[in-house]
């Protein structure tokens, strides 16, 4: 009897153990292999003053590419869904549209033929979309978007389409003692009314590209007003230029998923001191979507090649994820 209380007492003392384990976890979500291991590794070393990848607080800077790397992006961009949805809530106001290329195909459901423009089509639907307004109202149509807009695949909402696992590694960085931010090719005011509520990253840590505005006196207030003119498109060699312009230092960690990534990578791993530069991979076509190469959206090429060369950490969300997406959110 005696023996089988003491047998009783260390099954559950392993019980407690094993559920004290799980709680203090802070990434339940990775599985245990060598992308966890890199970026645990360089974490508790960076936060460890006898450590020699020892990184003082004040430069412990993380930054992350938002489409591709903390959540989706297929089967297009979500700001584009954005975009589509602006341009048919606007049409009565501009009857000319119905026989305007790109608007034309946009309001007919042709999406191919109003994107066979390529840039300069795509940054006239923004234009039109984003501009004229001040950033307050963009804002509140934003924020009005994001809560009642639907994924046209799963159904979400587009923030219920963030990759759990990213979300965990933000929060575990920043108990560290990181400082994270959002470096997109993404309108900057397209992504600040959101990222703090779902990502814990607030507005001024939110890097994207934008048009330019403008000060102005409307009804005796002072406004910034949205001008149809790029200010800034933040994307590849864009990436580190804005990233020192907002930030004012070179990350230790880089996050991304494209070959729009690459020199915000590049610039990181070139710092000198200790750094960590990750590509999140997708090869999971049953939870997500499988992609890279030859890709229309996030194409991953020459930065996976390069991840390679310079032993880079390349994250497969197949073999490394034991989820993509929150708890009751459903697959693609």
């Amino acid at each position: 009897m005696k023996q089988t209380l003491l047998y009783l007492f260390a099954f559950l003392l392993l019980l407690q153990l094993a559920a004290c384990a799980a709680v203090d976890d802070p990434l339940p979500s990775w599985k245990d292999g060598p992308a966890r291991g890199a970026i645990v590794s360089f974490v508790e070393a960076a936060d460890n003053t006898g450590s020699p990848g020892y990184i003082p607080e004040a430069h412990r800077i993380a930054v992350f590419d938002n489409d591709g790397t903390v959540w989706a992006e297929q089967p297009a961009y979500f700001q584009l869904f954005f975009v589509i949805d602006r341009i048919k809530a606007m049409a009565p106001r501009h009857p000319e549209w119905k026989d305007k290329e790109p608007f034309k195909s946009v309001l007919s459901g042709d999406m191919k033929t109003a994107l066979s423009g390529g840039e300069h089509a795509i940054l006239e639907l923004v234009a039109a979309t984003h501009s004229g307004m001040t950033t307050e109202e963009f804002e509140n149509d934003v924020r009005h978007w994001i809560a009642t807009a639907r994924h046209p695949t799963s159904g979400r909402p587009f923030t219920e389409m963030v990759y759990q696992p990213m979300v965990e590694l933000l929060g575990y960085l920043r108990a560290r003692g990181f400082k994270t931010y959002i470096v997109s090719g993404g309108g900057i005011e397209f992504m600040r009314p959101w990222t703090e509520a779902t990502y814990g990253i607030p507005p001024e840590q939110v890097i994207g590209s934008s048009l330019k505005t403008k000060f102005e006196i409307r009804d005796g207030k002072a406004v910034l007003v949205k001008q149809p003119e790029v200010g800034s498109l933040d994307d590849k060699e864009g990436k580190p230029v804005n990233i020192n312009l907002h930030v004012g230092r070179r990350p230790v960690a880089a996050f991304g998923n494209s070959d729009g990534d690459l020199q915000m990578l590049q610039w990181t791993a070139s710092g000198g001191g200790p750094n960590l530069c990750v590509l999140i991979h997708h090869t999971d076509a049953a939870r997500e979507w499988a992609y890279d190469r030859t890709s229309h959206v996030g194409k991953l090429d020459k930065a996976l090649d390069e991840a390679s060369q310079r032993g880079w950490t390349v994250v497969s969300m197949k073999d490394d994820w034991s989820k993509v997406f929150p708890s009751g959110t459903s697959e693609r």
